[in-house]
């Protein structure tokens, strides 16, 4: 039970340095990004099933 206390608790400030930096900033911006890309390409891929099967 010790083990998995340290390693969240290195987790834990492994996470709490990158917070407090400008890495939680650009992660952000990338991950709106790929979010936006993937809704387009899902939307997209949908509509192309779609008129396959009504083809």
């Amino acid at each position: 039970m010790l083990y998995w206390t340290l390693v969240f608790l290195v987790i834990a400030l492994i996470a709490g340095v990158l917070g407090f930096t400008g890495v939680a900033v650009a992660a952000a911006g990338v991950a709106k990004l790929l979010f936006v890309v993937f809704l387009i390409l899902f939307v997209i891929s949908l509509a192309a099933h779609l008129g396959r099967r009504r083809a």
